[in-house]
Formats: structure tokens, sequence, C-alpha cells
């Protein structure tokens, strides 16, 4: 069985650094530099629009939060549902993990992946309800798979999206999740991780089988709860904090033009390690360019692609430029994190050939949970624990509906319990998993996913470009 794994981990490791390697996390850059130019760094000089249709619109219109289709979802709550996807664990350990791994200025080139990934998500999106269509039972059915075998005529690009999205929602948006999730309340509450686990998967269960419109109905209530939640309660930490607000940021910016590798002590992280690390780390939180928050998007009743690719444009914004930048200065502006000390440990590691010092250190979960401590002191441990498990359980609602969509497209309808019910079993599995396995394997899956997916909206870019030129002029007139 030792042997099996073996070969298993050797071969996802060669994956892997392809699919997370530096020519794909460039192809990442490239696609959203492509679209900035192309549509005139709307994200940008379009701020005043996209604020105004999206998050602004929802305290004018009483539509952008409700719909009377009863086969759709509102606008908001396709947000709130994509945000439920990709707001999981990444925002929260994802961003120490950058952090600890590429140091400070990984940050930076994390906002840099998050701004022009605004721009891709805009463009993905928008394929999405331009391509989307409805079934025989009148609900929308939309997604990269759909724009792939519409727009591209390639029914091979679409089923290999819709497989690799559904691994993927086996792995990390089901048991890391949910391994996460146990291992936080466990180490807080004393909680056995099968309980976890059990409980977990019980009421995963209770959202899931009631269909897009429970997900979408929890998801509008939990995800602004959880999200003004931790955002005021690390302003409470960065407030205690701020006198070292300053140099915070000053690291941020300084470290990502470091160029001196790590490996002799405190000679720093490396520009490489950070760009690596920061933009891998913006994709893996935002998800823009993977496509998969296209699948929930398309299930708006948005009539107009454009106004709903706005609105994927506000939640690359609110998942990394907003949260993902609060949990940064958070953990470095409370002192937890000690640059030289995991600078010295690398450094020792890598001249005996192992990782055992810096593995010691604390990192993920541990270190944003050590930085609100510093201000609520045990009950900074509880609250991040509570907060992992709302976005955690946020992240396995949202991500059952994209593998159920991928399910669906390659096996038929019939398809759809048998695969809800497998996504509840993996939830009580990954509790108890280790979880260096599950998130190594899911993490080859969901780059995986982006490959298809890039290459589609590089080749329907024109289509993008030319829909936005024609809403805009619309808007002129």
């Amino acid at each position: 069985m030792e042997a099996i794994l073996d070969i298993i981990f050797s071969v996802n490791d060669k994956v892997n650094a392809f699919v997370w390697g530096t020519p794909m996390l460039l192809f990442f850059l490239f696609v959203g530099i492509m679209f900035t130019v192309r549509i005139k760094f709307f994200q940008v000089t379009g701020f005043k629009e996209w604020m105004s249709k999206t998050i602004l619109s929802c305290f004018k219109k009483d539509e952008v939060r409700k719909t009377k289709d009863k086969n759709s979802i509102s606008q908001w709550q396709a947000l709130t549902t994509a945000l439920a996807s990709t707001s999981g664990t990444g925002n929260i350990a994802g961003v120490a993990t950058a952090i600890v791994a590429g140091g400070p200025g990984a940050i930076f080139w994390m906002w840099v992946s998050a701004f022009f990934g605004m721009m891709t998500h805009y463009a993905e999106v928008t394929l999405g309800l331009h391509y989307r269509y409805k079934d025989k039972n009148g609900t929308y059915f939309g997604g990269p798979m759909v724009y792939m075998e519409k727009g591209l005529k390639s029914k091979l690009l679409a089923s290999l999206f819709a497989l690799f999205c559904i691994l993927a929602t086996l792995g990390i948006g089901n048991m890391s999740q949910s391994n996460s999730m146990a291992d936080a309340v466990y180490h807080t509450f004393g909680i056995s991780k099968l309980a976890v686990g059990t409980v977990t998967s019980i009421l995963v269960v209770l959202v899931i089988f009631g269909g897009v419109k429970r997900i979408a109905s929890v998801s509008e209530k939990v995800v602004p709860f959880m999200s003004v939640l931790y955002i005021l309660g690390a302003i409470a930490v960065i407030i205690v904090h701020y006198y070292n607000v300053p140099a915070a940021v000053m690291s941020i910016f300084k470290e990502a033009f470091n160029f001196k590798a790590a490996g002799g002590g405190i000679l720093g992280y490396g520009i490489t390690l950070a760009m690596k690390k920061g933009i891998s780390r913006g994709v893996f939180s935002n998800e823009a360019g993977l496509g998969s928050s296209v699948i929930i998007h398309a299930a708006s009743d948005t009539k107009e692609p454009v106004v709903q690719g706005m609105w994927g444009i506000f939640e690359v914004f609110v998942d990394t430029i907003v949260v993902c930048t609060i949990t940064a200065v958070t953990i470095l502006c409370s002192g937890v994190y000690e640059q030289s000390v995991y600078l010295t440990s690398m450094g020792i590691d890598k001249i005996n050939g192992n990782t055992a010092l810096f593995d010691a250190l604390p990192n993920g979960v541990t270190l944003t949970s050590m930085a609100f401590s510093t201000t609520f002191g045990n009950a900074g441990n509880i609250f991040v624990t509570l907060s992992i498990i709302l976005f955690a359980f946020a992240t396995l609602i949202g991500w059952s509906y994209y593998g159920e969509k991928g399910c669906e497209y390659l096996f038929g309808p019939n398809s759809i319990n048998i695969y809800k019910i497998i996504y509840c079993i993996f939830i009580i599995i990954g509790a108890v998993s280790r979880l260096e396995f599950v998130w190594n394997i899911s993490d080859t899956f969901n780059g995986l996913m982006a490959i298809p997916n890039l290459i589609a909206i590089t080749l329907l870019s024109g289509k993008v470009v030319r829909l936005s030129k024609d809403y805009f002029g619309k808007m002129k007139k």
C-alpha cells in the first residue's frame, strides 16, 4: 500500500509542479493582462460603474436581492454563493501560508494576481451568462463546459473541465474544508473529528438536497454574517497594534522586490518565491481563471451577461483585495510572524536536506489564531475556529453545486443525487483523514481545471470584447 501511495505522490508532484509552476502562473497573469488591456482597464476606469451595478444596487433595487423566477436565483444570491465557495479556509489559512512560504512580499503579488484576475473573472462570468441555456425544467445551465462546447465547439475540452471539476469538488471544495474544520474544533473544543465530520455532513445534506435555491438562500445569510464578523474582529486586532501597521505595509512592498534568496539566514525569501506563492495563493483564494464559480453565476436571473460579469469583478475584489489583505495586515502587525526566525529555519533545513525546523513553526490557521489571540487572548483562538466553521461550511455547500453540474453535464440528471450522497460521505472521510495527501491531490485537480478554462476564454476573448462594446454602446445612447 505504501508503495502505491509513493507512486501516486510522485506522479502528483510532477503534475502539480507543472500546474502550479511558473509557466502556468504566467499564463494566469497573461490572460488577466490581456483582458485588462482589451477592455481598457475597466476594473479601474469603470470602478464607479461596476460598484453601482453590484453592491450599491442592492440598496436601490429590490430585484437585485430577490427574484420572481422560481427556477433561478438573484444576482445577490449568485454573488454570495460564489463567495461562499471562494471564502474558505484560504482566506484564513491560505494567507498565512503565503506569508510563511513566500514572505510578506507574497501579499503584493497576491494583489497583482487579484487586480488582473478581476478582468479574467469578468470575462469568464460574461461568457457563462452569454452561452447558458435553460434545461427541460426551465433551470439555467451554464459554466465553462457550456461555453467550451457551444462557443468553441469542443466537447473534449468541456468534458475534461467537467471531470476535473468533479474531482476538485471532492478534494479542495470538500475534504480539505472538513479536515480544517474538524482539526480546528478538535484542538479548540476537544470534540472528536469523526463527530464534527458526521454533524457537518448531515447539515450539508439538509442544504444541498434542497437544490440551488436552498444553497443560495443559506449562502446569502451565512456569507455576509461571517464576512462582517471576521473583518470586524481582524480590524480590532489591527487597531490594537496600529503602531505596527506602517512597518507591516512597508514590508509587503519591500519584500515583493527582494532579489535575495532564502537559504542564508535572514537574506530574504527572494522575488521569485514571493511571486510564485503570492500569485498561486491569490488564484486559490478568488478562483479567477479556474472557472468554477462561473457555474453558480450562470444560475442568476440577470438578463445582461456584462452586468453579471461586473459581479465577478466585485467577487474577486472582496475576496482578495479586502478579506485577504485584512488577514495579512493582522498577522504582520500583531508581531506573531518573526521573519528572521522563519528564514533561519528555512536556511538550516536547506543545508540539512529536510524541513523539520521550518515545519515546526506556526503556520496556516495556527499563525492566524495567534494573531487574534494577541488582542482577544484565548477567545481569539475560539473566534478563528468559529470563523473557520462558517467559512468552511459555506465552501462545502457552494462547491457541491459545481460538482453537481459537472456530473449532470457528463452523466445526465440521474447522476446528481448519487453525486450528492458521495459528496456528503467524503465530508466525513475528509474530517478524519491526513490532510497532506488530500490537499496535494485536490490542489492538482483544482489547477487542472484552469488549463481548459484559460484556453477557452483566451480563444473566446473576441466575444467578450464584442459583448462589452455592445453593452457600453447601448448605455451611452
